[in-house]
């Protein structure tokens, strides 16, 4: 059965679900943008029933409970800590970690800088960091795929078109290969006062400070080919950034809504990773 949590940080408290014994082994899932932790639902009922135990959160903005104003408040370090805080009040010592999307970029980060805190990592359509940030130098198709981050890095435009006509244009971002029940309870929360905003922060926050290191422990990432956001070139490029024992999974005619559209591949691919770390 899915659980309902608070967790209570210096930051302010997130809303997560959890499922699984207490004392399973700790899984900590993060959702990406414009989702919430609703989005790993069936991992979290599949994790649970082989006794693991996992909790997802809506993360930073997304928890009405941490809701800063500022975009410089959702910065990669903020992110960063609010894993390691969140890990530290449900008693974690070590903990797998998953994230897709900008969860998965939070994942890399954090796996990165705190490597004896993360027991493994699974990234979900997010490549490393670094294989992205060389894509964006070099390679024009992702470029061209990134084209959307100026827009939405300015204020009050986008939120208005992206509210507009009942919010249709992020209806299309899910690009049908999300069940309508998530879609309208992402849409549901992001028509709260200030919610769309404290989401779009993440953009707006600017680039971390300093250069995100290779990742040691053991890494899956995953990533769909029809993935709109993130190309080859950067998916290719991941494993070079992974020293630690590292598996590529490429999900053909898959978008960047894997843990969706993907639900029970995901979660079988999931468990293969746990089960090998």
């Amino acid at each position: 059965m899915i659980e309902h949590l608070s967790i209570p940080t210096p930051a302010g408290s997130f809303d997560a679900i959890a499922a699984g014994p207490a004392d399973g082994r700790p899984v900590l899932l993060l959702h990406g943008f414009p989702e919430a932790a609703i989005e790993w639902e069936h991992q979290l009922a599949v994790l649970g029933a082989r006794e693991y135990r996992a909790v997802a959160p809506d993360q930073r903005g997304y928890s009405p409970g941490v809701r800063p104003e500022q975009p410089a408040e959702y910065a990669m370090p903020e992110l960063v800590g609010d894993v390691l805080a969140m890990a530290d009040e449900l008693g974690w010592h070590r903990f797998d970690l998953v994230g897709h999307d900008w969860g998965g970029a939070v994942a890399w980060w954090t796996a990165a800088e705190h490597p004896e805190r993360v027991r493994s990592l699974t990234a979900v359509s997010t490549p490393h960091p670094a294989a992205l940030a060389e894509a964006l130098r070099t390679d024009e198709d992702q470029q061209l795929r990134s084209g959307y981050l100026t827009e939405w890095r300015q204020p009050r435009i986008t939120e208005r078109r992206m509210l507009d006509n009942e919010g249709e244009a992020l209806r299309r971002m899910f690009e049908w290969r999300v069940p309508e029940s998530h879609v309208e309870e992402y849409l549901q929360r992001l028509f709260e006062p200030g919610a769309l905003t404290a989401a779009l922060n993440w953009y707006r926050a600017g680039r971390p400070d300093g250069k995100i290191d290779t990742v040691p422990v053991p890494t899956m990432y995953v990533w769909g080919t029809e993935d709109v956001a993130f190309g080859s070139t950067a998916a290719l490029a991941t494993e070079r950034w992974v020293t630690g024992p590292y598996r590529f999974e490429m999900l053909e005619d898959v978008t960047h809504w894997v843990p969706e559209e993907a639900a029970d591949a995901m979660a079988a691919l999931l468990l293969e990773q746990l089960r090998g770390s």
